[in-house]
């Protein structure tokens, strides 16, 4: 029991507040595509200010746009290209309406060069009004795609995450990347460490922790709400990867009260690791080949990998005291190491444990996470007591950090 209450703190979570944003540039400006967003004339105005703050956080966040503000606070949305006067290679001018359905509407133009030709005109809608930040993540990653830049994809996705609501209570809830969607899809009990179970996220794999001798793992769909059981044990039981085809899954068990590395495939689970310790957290690497996990074998926990059929165990990090969580993506493997008292750090390097490079830098950041794409790495972040959830573009440097308004989170997925 030790062992697994020692093995949870490993992969606990930080409490959280209210959404906004913080922008912090860290690429030459000059590298991106300026670009400017107007609302139109028939945008209702206390939508417009939020709109603007999305679409904002969208262009800067990819790494291929500087938003620049314009001397035009409004415009008609059927005017002529002639009348639109901005100096930004793109602009942006859309129409955002709540419809009488309760739903959102957006429409948009964009325009190029001067002077301007228009490129896109594009309606975007959602049948539930609050998934509006939906819209303007679609419609940013399609004029990125348009612009032929790299895929942003990842904007449209959602995040999973458990937060706790009492003593032994939980709830799960999705939400955008920016947190200004949120929506509670599990509630009731005591139901932890939610994963993507598909890369469309139709499915994803729950764990109930309501009776310690008979933990369950669940798959279910969560549009139809359907349900099952894919194992059982007792101690800890924790789904923290899924093979790219969603045959196999990494689980945490500890059957004997000894936390261990399992791959869970055809309904059997293969024990890959045996340390009269702590190993957790498997994530899947090099093409699914490898398997990279937290161990405490050498006294504090820190970042090691082993082959997908087990055997030998090699360390992967060579520097700090505490680096207990880790994620994957191919031969890339992000983690958080401890520097000095209550500080974080999230660092960046491959299955060698080569070309290390740090991504963060000052307060607390922990519980990284690649995107889809390998591209942008997802982190937990406390500065100064204010907990938000912050994202760093791997390839541009470009980052930005959200206030959550979600608190005592218990665990994230993406």
């Amino acid at each position: 029991m030790k062992y697994i209450l020692i093995a949870l703190l490993f992969i606990s979570f930080l409490n959280a507040d209210e959404p906004d944003a913080v922008m912090k540039i860290e690429k030459n400006v000059d590298q991106r595509a300026k670009v400017t967003v107007i609302p139109s004339t028939d945008t209702t105005p206390k939508f417009a200010k939020e709109v603007n703050r999305l679409f904002k956080a969208d262009f800067s966040v990819s790494g291929h746009f500087l938003v620049e503000d314009s001397n035009i606070s409004k415009i008609d949305y059927s005017a002529l290209p002639v009348t639109i006067n901005t100096n930004s290679e793109l602009t942006v001018i859309y129409k955002f309406k709540k419809t009488s359905t309760n739903g959102a509407s957006l429409d948009i133009k964009v325009y190029k060069g001067s002077p301007k030709k228009q490129i896109l005109q594009k309606n975007y809608s959602v049948t539930r009004i609050e998934k509006a930040p939906f819209l303007i993540h679609k419609a940013v990653s399609e004029i990125n795609a348009l612009s032929k830049y790299p895929p942003i994809d990842w904007i449209n996705r959602y995040v999973v995450l458990a937060r706790y609501t009492g003593p032994k209570k939980t709830e799960i809830l999705l939400a955008d990347y920016t947190f200004t969607y949120q929506k509670v899809i599990i509630k009731g009990g005591f139901n932890m460490f939610p994963k993507w179970a598909d890369k469309n996220q139709r499915e994803l794999y729950y764990s109930n922790y309501g009776n310690k001798d008979n933990l369950v793992l669940y798959k279910v769909n969560i549009y139809t709400g359907a349900k099952q059981v894919v194992t059982r044990s007792k101690g800890m039981l924790i789904c923290s990867d899924v093979s790219k085809d969603g045959s196999k899954l990494l689980l945490t068990m500890a059957p004997n009260s000894q936390p261990d590395i399992y791959l869970f495939s055809a309904n059997q689970a293969k024990k890959l690791t045996n340390f009269s310790g702590i190993d957790v957290g498997g994530k899947f690497a090099d093409g699914e080949q490898s398997v990279v996990f937290v161990s405490n074998r050498l006294g504090n926990p820190n970042i090691f990998k082993t082959s997908v059929n087990g055997g030998a165990v090699t360390q992967i990090v060579h520097h700090g005291t505490n680096n207990a969580s880790v994620d994957a993506y191919e031969n890339q493997v992000v983690y958080s190491s401890k520097e000095g008292r209550g500080k974080f750090n999230i660092y960046l390097t491959d299955t060698n444990g080569e070309q290390t490079r740090p991504l963060t830098s000052g307060g607390v950041n922990q519980f990284p996470r690649f995107s889809s794409d390998g591209n942008v790495v997802m982190y937990i972040k406390r500065d100064g007591g204010e907990n938000s959830i912050g994202f760093m573009n791997i390839s541009s440097n470009r980052s930005e950090v959200f206030k959550m308004g979600i608190s005592r989170i218990q665990s994230i997925d993406w």
